[in-house]
């Protein structure tokens, strides 16, 4: 997505121009479709290394889980036992309907411009736990209104 937003389009007519373009496009299809068969279950441990690494706690992960999707800690037990990709995990869930509050950068991207939902929701799922890795409040982090 990035890389399509700086490319000069001097020659729109030119082959090379248009032949670039949709290799980047390209590129990002298969970045989208490779967040979707990642399992869950494979970067659980990274988010709880990164939370605890920081001082914060398993449950507080959970909670940020639970606010996002509205499985509770048994269920997202269950289906990171099952090894369920992000599709699955994400098609299943109740998106906090508050969602659409989580902005800023993660892997380099506004999450908030992200067109795909799949990764715009797996980049959600990021941000929230980059925010609680950083220490912020666990009420900010869940966009509880003040």
């Amino acid at each position: 997505m990035r890389t399509v937003h700086s490319v000069k389009l001097r020659n729109v007519h030119s082959d090379k121009s248009i032949t670039f373009i949709s290799l980047v496009m390209q590129k990002t299809d298969s970045q989208d479709d490779r967040i979707a068969q990642m399992s869950f279950a494979t970067v659980y441990p990274l988010y709880l290394a990164k939370i605890v690494r920081k001082g914060r706690t398993e449950e507080e992960l959970l909670k940020v889980i639970e606010w996002l999707t509205g499985y509770n800690g048994d269920r997202i037990r269950e289906l990171k036992d099952e090894n369920v990709t992000f599709e699955r995990f994400f098609r299943d869930a109740t998106l906090n309907p508050a969602a659409h509050l989580i902005t800023g950068v993660i892997c380099g991207y506004r999450v908030e411009t992200i067109k795909n939902p799949l990764t715009q929701q797996v980049r959600y799922l990021d941000k929230l736990v980059d925010e609680l890795a950083k220490g912020r409040p666990m009420g900010k982090i869940l966009r509880t209104p003040v």
